[in-house]
């Protein structure tokens, strides 16, 4: 079995696979002073929760925007799983052309959707992945990485509001009934989720005139279903895509080893 781990700045997600299939999946919070046994602790009894053992898995595959909890669970798969991870970076095997003016600063969990959403869906591809940062990035049909989009989280636009205006409070992240606000928290809500919404529709829009033709579009992350619910433009909702390219760069990794690539 594999294991792969997507470290973000917020959560990380965490994902059991045999083969192709994803078995369980849990999420942990993103947190540096955890050391590695620590974190085997968690991982271990949260698998077994889910009713798997992780003892005997064979491979880990981590993507990871935080370098020090990276190398946390690097240890732990060291230690206690004895095999060494492998981690994403622009220098592996992707299976995808990255055509960025700095393939090295594309984030690992960005280039996990790239590849997972290419091997999945074909190209042209535009990704959506709403996390800390809402992310959007776009494949062409040769599977060619193009670049994309970063734009502020909505969660983080949600908490930036509260921390810098001292009269708006934290809401609760949901749709209001009508989008003119009658309140101050209904008024944010607005803000911030239909806010959401027309960013997806014109940021879409605006890339596929870029590109001069029809894509294929993805969303994945934590408030994807939400925002998708009020989309006029058709998005596939995959939540668990980061993992998935996580899996699939794993394999292509260990297939080029084992064929002395």
């Amino acid at each position: 079995m594999i294991l792969a781990i997507d470290i973000g700045n917020t959560q990380i997600a965490a994902g059991l696979f045999n083969q192709q299939h994803l078995c369980a999946h849990w999420r942990l919070s993103s947190t540096l002073d955890r050391t590695e046994d620590e974190t085997w602790i968690m991982m271990k009894s949260i698998a077994q929760a889910n009713g798997y053992d992780i003892t005997g898995t064979t491979g880990v595959a981590i993507s990871s925007v935080v370098p020090d909890i990276r190398h946390t669970f690097e240890k732990m798969s060291v230690k206690y799983l004895h095999c060494d991870s492998i981690t994403v970076d622009s220098t592996l095997d992707l299976g995808i052309d990255i055509r960025y003016d700095n393939p090295a600063a594309v984030g690992a969990d960005r280039l996990c959707n790239a590849v997972g959403g290419f091997f999945k869906y074909g190209g042209p591809l535009i990704i959506v992945d709403f996390g800390t940062a809402t992310t959007f990035d776009v494949v062409s049909v040769k599977g060619e990485y193009l670049g994309g989009i970063i734009a502020p989280g909505i969660e983080m636009s949600s908490m930036i509001l509260h921390q810098k205006a001292a009269k708006l409070p934290r809401v609760y992240l949901s749709f209001p009934n009508k989008i003119i606000g009658k309140t101050t928290e209904s008024s944010i809500q607005s803000g911030l989720m239909y806010g959401a919404v027309e960013m997806v529709e014109g940021f879409t829009k605006r890339i596929k005139e870029e590109l001069g033709q029809a894509t294929t579009n993805i969303a994945t992350g934590g408030l994807a279903r939400l925002v998708l619910n009020e989309l006029r433009t058709e998005y596939i909702l995959d939540s668990f895509l980061t993992l998935e390219g996580l899996r699939i760069i794993y394999n292509r990794v260990k297939n080029r080893e084992s064929h002395g690539k």
